[in-house]
């Protein structure tokens, strides 16, 4: 008989507080529903899954595809719903979401929330978030940034366990009803080509195909691609951008597959030359072999001395892949978002979307920022480029204003095109305008205005063919001599402003490696955290860079309003001593905060990277 005194049972492991989840309301109502209004009652006994999100965001949309798998995967006990939660002026307006939530095929029901009510309610501070509701209602999981769909699918596998279990999962079909489908020439098509024949090549995005077009635009003349989403032979999954190779053939920035394909109108052959299908991550290689060398969302090309540019949407900067050579390599910025000049490798971009070469110079529209940029050789004796704007002043401000360019405004353009005369054309796509800037004016004036989403356009002799993306069509316009005049609106992004202190503010970046991993130490620190500032005077102390995922920052006493530029990124590898190749993966976000400096304001500002918010 054992006399000694029976071991203390150990104390149940705290639970933290059960956070109800608020209810879903917009202004806007419900698309792909069938004309129902839901309610969280409504998804009660589901895995309700948040995607905060708007549709000019790069992030956003990768988050999209992420979710596809999931989505079918535990399409009986999850239930996807998409807030949207605009940026911008033009996607407050219900029509543009209806359009985004066809041009994405996003196949669950969607909120549209225009004045952000909803955003509000669960405290949201970036695009886009993610926030994980159990079957009983209650908030178990909020993720920002995009890379999260791993930890996610592994949550809801517990989730669907737990409440089995409980008696409180509820399976069976989803509240999504799908839209009648249109039938048309073209569906959202991005971008156009002039070829040699006459015949214009478009990417008819949505529907997943190259269209070539008679002369005239309307005609079709054949369709290359099988329709479907595919990497295999001749498919493509959301092709935008088309560039003319000396030899004639012509290279498709085949966006959602991550890669660059290329296309011989001759034989019909095509073939991928860039690109492995995967997104690019935050480690990944930059430059090496084409076919080796993950990319990330390219959204345009153009052949520009000798090579072929990308515009790397997905990652905020320029490459070039060398058909000679075989490679590609990161050309320009730095992977932060945002607009900073200057030598090419330091410089800054937001979602580079449009690229027109014109001799010395390649332009670009910089879609984020709402600007047109450029880069040419660098003036100062050195090799190499730098990297200029010449409208456009930041990540928050927008509008349609002509004039001189340093206060002219564009609205998140989407393509640029060189004009003989030396001048831009610009698609200022959420303006629905074609505007003009002139270099050797520094004017900006409007071409032509009614238009619908402009994403790209082509010169054919005297005209110039726009693509109107959300009007399907091709429009034929002469260029006039003088610029319609508009009325002058200036914007800036509409976001509650954070009421910070003066003096002090502590920056915590909230991560908790998801369930069943841990941060990877292997080789040095496995966080970084950026931080800057506009106007650059509001930080007196505090910008720059560090791998701790906190940071004291010192205001400036002078400056009582701004905007704190934070990027963040933490890697973890899962935590199975059994595996000796354990999958790694990388959670990063950036947030443009805005902040007050106001005497009652807080004196810590916590942005969630990954993190849980209630036991589950």
């Amino acid at each position: 008989m054992n006399d000694a005194a029976p071991a203390p049972t150990p104390a149940p492991a705290p639970r933290r507080a059960r956070v109800r989840a608020p209810e879903l309301i917009g202004k806007g109502g419900w698309l792909n529903t069938g004309g129902k209004d839901l309610s969280l009652a409504d998804l009660r006994g589901r895995i309700a899954i948040l995607d905060f999100w708007t549709f000019c965001c790069i992030n956003c949309l990768h988050v999209l595809d992420e979710l596809r798998e999931l989505e079918e995967k535990h399409r009986d006990t999850v239930v996807i719903i998409g807030v949207h939660s605009p940026k911008f002026v033009h996607e407050a307006e219900h029509a543009a979401v209806v359009d985004a939530v066809e041009r994405y095929q996003v196949h669950h029901p969607v909120l549209d929330d225009p004045e952000l009510a909803t955003w509000k309610q669960y405290a949201v501070r970036a695009w886009p978030t993610l926030v994980v509701i159990d079957p009983e209602g209650y908030i178990v999981a909020q993720h920002a940034g995009e890379g999260h769909a791993h930890a996610i699918a592994r949550l809801v596998e517990e989730l669907e366990a737990e409440h089995e279990a409980k008696g409180t999962l509820r399976r069976g079909d989803g509240p999504y009803v799908a839209p009648e489908p249109v039938a048309g020439a073209l569906r959202f098509p991005g971008k156009a080509l002039l070829l040699p024949s006459g015949n214009l090549l478009v990417s008819d995005s949505t529907r997943h195909q190259l269209v070539e077009l008679a002369a005239d635009g309307e005609s079709v003349v054949r369709r290359i691609g099988s329709g479907e989403r595919g990497f295999a032979g001749d498919s493509f999954s959301e092709p935008q951008g088309l560039a003319l190779l000396p030899d004639g053939k012509v290279v498709v920035a085949d966006t959602v597959n991550h890669a660059l394909r290329l296309y011989d109108p001759a034989t019909g052959h095509v073939e991928t030359v860039a690109g492995t299908g995967r997104q690019w991550w935050q480690g990944s290689p930059t430059s090496g072999p084409a076919l080796e060398v993950d990319l990330s969302s390219p959204w345009d090309v153009a052949w520009w001395q000798g090579r072929v540019w990308i515009a790397m949407a997905g990652v905020h900067q320029l490459w070039t892949w060398d058909p000679e050579a075989g490679t590609v390599e990161v050309a320009a910025g730095t992977t932060n978002e945002g607009l900073l000049d200057g030598p090419a490798a330091e410089a800054w971009f937001a979602q580079p979307s449009g690229l027109a070469a014109a001799g010395d110079r390649l332009w670009i529209a910089d879609s984020e920022t709402s600007a047109l940029r450029y880069v040419e050789a660098a003036d100062d004796g050195h090799d190499g480029y730098v990297v200029k704007s010449a409208v456009g002043t930041g990540l928050f401000d927008f509008g349609h204003r002509d004039g001189d360019a340093a206060q002219a405004l564009l609205q998140h353009p989407l393509g640029v095109t060189a004009l003989p005369d030396g001048s831009v054309a610009v698609c200022d796509t959420y303006n629905h305008a074609l505007r003009r800037f002139d270099p050797a004016t520094g004017q900006v004036s409007t071409l032509a205005t009614d238009l619908r989403e402009p994403s790209d356009a082509v010169l054919v002799g005297e005209d110039i063919v726009v693509v109107e993306s959300a009007r399907h069509r091709l429009t034929r316009l002469r260029l006039p001599e003088e610029a319609v005049r508009v009325d002058a609106v200036a914007h800036r992004t509409q976001r509650a402003a954070t009421e910070v202190a003066p003096g002090t503010l502590r920056l915590d970046i909230v991560f908790q490696a998801p369930s069943g991993q841990k941060l990877d130490t292997r080789y040095g620190p496995s966080t970084r955290l950026l931080v800057s500032s506009t106007p650059p005077e509001l930080l007196a102390a505090g910008d720059g860079a560090g791998s701790d995922l906190f940071r004291e920052l010192a205001l400036n006493p002078d400056v009582t309003e701004g905007v704190l530029h934070v990027s963040a990124m933490a890697a973890s590898c899962d935590d199975d001593p059994a595996n000796e190749y354990p999958a790694c993966h990388v959670h990063q976000q950036d947030w443009g905060v805005p902040v007050r400096v106001t005497a009652d304001g807080t004196s810590r500002l916590p942005l969630v990277l990954a993190g849980m918010d209630a036991e589950g």
